[in-house]
């Protein structure tokens, strides 16, 4: 590490006492390969990082979070800030998911004061604990309910639990009634998606192939059948690349079977990173026997993104040629979209899902951010239900033999609950998470609009303490994302964050490109060689945040987790001087490199691939870690990483960070925090949660003078 720059670690520091013992950060070893794409020579100093059993590897990681918990834990506000959050986050139940069985409601929840979410149901009036994974914790490391699913008549349960966060999920069956755990164990069930038969005697379900921390861990998956009391080990592949000489695939597309409860046709779904998918149909019995016939659907050209199977009638959500979406119907005996009937058609709305229930089929839909939701009854008539505050739908839960739905309804400062629609369209709080006891009347949110330098309109949200003053002198982190079409920062209730409101800070989110706020075009132009929208559209909801008032660059701090970190770390390279702090969180920088990590081909429809030329162009715009330049003045950066994160592989946050810390002139800090339990924060426990945002925010509040 350069001298001045360690210099000015110590005088980060919170005393010099405390400063005195700060083991300094790790100097990276720098053994360069170099590899040329298309004439193209790219140079990569720190790829032993790639190998998590280099003998440096895992030393250089503690190395570097010893140093950067030694000045993490001296900051001035950090305790105070950590005891606010724990108070925050433990006084409040948080809904994750909800499902309507037969006559029983399953729903997962993390209770007030619970350190991790578990699974409960409710019959009678009554609730049970099902799944607990608490009770599974160790000293040395936490598990996990990773995702689940009841039979149609929810007498049995699957569930996948997992270790630290790595998601790499085991499959167990529950018999509900009793409680007892079925002997059935099925590993390598990380999206195993299980769809249940009617009868509930057996399901559908996914399984990887690759071997853990690989780049072959998510090529190839199967579906199989597991059929209860029998033994896992001889499950029916019904599906996989080569079994079916008419189904031809990529390795990195998933087979998916499924089946309706009122249907006695199956459905295959083959999807990869993409929202669309290819969808097949063959009657159900022809399948079980592993005789199926498949007729294709929809291919991924059709821009199909979701579906709802009902006897004979498929209903397909489509954006192709409609950018927001619109609904057709087909028949599942002898589909044909050339001849689908349109029955509700695109709007100013961007249809996300479609849901059935016995009063007729729930659209879940989004206006420019804000959730709406509509039902589409037998009469074909569109009816639109009123939510009783603007926020987001988190899930929304039917059964097709009840009327109404169950949803997850959350706002900016509206606290998530779960709610029930009737079948008069009556939206009424279930009570089965309590309300927490916040006073939240001191807090408010606006919605903004930034003008990107092509003119587009960038919408923002901000949420700040009443009474904020002008003058830009407030402390303001920004997250963005933009990526998968996917609408990451929607109205949606955070405890942890009042406590940077009350330091007189402000919590904001950019919707940029690359998004789904404003459907497939918003998405498209994000993606690929538009890639540089993203974290333009983040730059430009900067610069008129700071040009009305509410911060300037000395108070402006941005964040972006995951896919996120191409947004945040590209904005901190072409405008360091815009910036005071910049928070990666399991961030992706490396992007060239994706074909040493589990999680990387799967991604070349979203990025592009490295074998073809518009492919490398793209991914090395976008590669953050490649773009660092030496002596630049860049701001004071913290990087997280998880050792078992699958989605993002370690190497990324670490490789920037030494880069960061080799390069960078402005005398700032450049730490990497590291959790050693822990992966790309799904499985993450409260603890874990609350200790990470503490540290983001007195991290934050020393680099902006608070």
């Amino acid at each position: 590490m350069k001298p001045a720059i360690y210099g000015a670690l110590l005088m980060f520091a919170a005393s010099a006492a405390a400063a005195a013992d700060i083991p300094p950060a790790p100097v990276a070893r720098v053994e360069a390969v170099t590899d040329t794409y298309f004439g193209e020579t790219i140079t990569d100093r720190y790829r032993w990082m790639e190998n998590d059993k280099d003998p440096d590897w895992l030393p250089f990681l503690k190395q570097q979070n010893a140093h950067a918990r030694a000045i993490l834990d001296t900051l001035p506000k950090r305790d105070e800030l950590l005891k606010r959050i724990q108070q925050l986050s433990g006084d409040i139940a948080a809904p994750e998911d909800v499902q309507r069985a037969g006559a029983r409601v399953f729903y997962q929840q993390r209770p007030a004061g619970s350190n991790n979410f578990k699974l409960f149901v409710r019959e009678g009036g009554k609730d049970r604990v099902l799944v607990d994974p608490t009770r599974l914790d160790t000293e040395s490391g936490h598990v996990s309910l990773d995702w689940w699913r009841a039979s149609p008549d929810g007498s049995k349960l699957v569930y996948g639990l997992s270790k630290d966060g790595s998601e790499d999920s085991v499959l167990h069956i529950m018999d509900v009634r009793t409680g007892a755990v079925l002997k059935e164990r099925i590993a390598d069930t990380q999206a195993a998606n299980p769809s249940w038969l009617a009868d509930s005697s057996g399901f559908f379900y996914n399984q990887l192939t690759g071997k853990v921390n690989t780049p072959d861990r998510y090529l190839d998956a199967q579906a199989r059948f597991h059929k209860l009391g029998t033994n896992p080990a001889q499950d029916p592949v019904l599906m996989k690349r080569g079994l079916d000489a008419a189904i031809q695939y990529a390795n990195i597309q998933s087979p998916y079977i499924g089946v309706a409860p009122h249907s006695d046709h199956a459905y295959l779904m083959l999807s990869d990173v993409r929202k669309e998918f290819r969808l097949y149909t063959a009657p159900l019995k022809d399948v079980l026997k592993g005789k199926a016939n498949w007729r294709q659907v929809s291919d991924f050209a059709d821009e199909v993104t979701d579906f709802n199977l009902h006897g004979d009638d498929l209903y397909l959500l489509s954006t192709k040629d409609h950018s927001r979406g619109r609904l057709l119907k087909t028949s599942a005996k002898a589909p044909s979209l050339a001849s689908a009937k349109e029955v509700v058609p695109e709007s100013s709305l961007v249809l996300q899902g479609v849901t059935r229930a016995k009063d007729g089929l729930y659209l879940r839909s989004m206006d420019g951010g804000v959730s709406k939701l509509q039902r589409l009854g037998a009469d074909g008539k569109l009816v639109d239900i009123a939510l009783p505050f603007d926020g987001t739908l988190i899930a929304l839960a039917t059964d097709a033999s009840v009327p109404g739905a169950l949803s997850i309804l959350s706002g900016w400062l509206q606290p998530t609950g779960i709610w029930s629609i009737d079948n008069a369209g009556k939206v009424a709080d279930t009570g089965i998470t309590p309300k927490p006891a916040l006073d939240l009347s001191a807090y408010t949110t606006e919605r903004r609009y930034a003008v990107a330098k092509d003119g587009t309109q960038i919408p923002y949200s901000l949420i700040y303490k009443k009474g904020l003053k002008l003058d830009g002198k407030n402390p303001a982190f920004i997250s963005a994302y933009g990526s998968y079409g996917a609408s990451a920062y929607t109205p949606e209730f955070g405890s942890r964050k009042l406590a940077f409101l009350d330091q007189g800070g402000i919590v904001g989110y950019a919707n940029v490109r690359g998004g789904g706020e404003f459907g497939r075009e918003w998405h498209r132009a994000g993606q690929l060689e538009n890639k540089p929208n993203t974290w333009r559209d983040l730059i430009a909801v900067c610069e008129d945040m700071q040009a009305k008032g509410y911060t300037s660059p000395a108070y402006q701090a941005i964040g972006g987790r995951s896919a996120g970190g191409i947004t945040m770390g590209r904005a901190l390279e072409e405008r360091p001087d815009l910036f005071a702090a910049v928070v990666s969180g399991v961030g992706w920088h490396n992007p060239l490199r994706y074909v040493a990590e589990q999680n990387g081909y799967g991604e070349e429809p979203e990025w592009g691939a490295i074998a073809d030329p518009a492919g490398f162009k793209a991914l090395k715009s976008i590669d953050s870690y490649q773009q660092v330049v030496d002596g630049a003045k860049y701001p004071a950066v913290l990087l997280t990483t998880g050792v078992t994160d699958p989605r993002v592989a370690p190497f990324h946050p670490a490789k920037m960070a030494a880069r960061l810390q080799a390069a960078t002139a402005s005398g700032k800090p450049v730490l990497l925090r590291v959790d050693f339990d822990a992966g790309h924060g799904m499985g993450s426990t409260r603890a874990q949660q609350d200790a990470e945002t503490a540290d983001t925010y007195a991290f934050i509040l020393s680099q902006v003078g608070k």
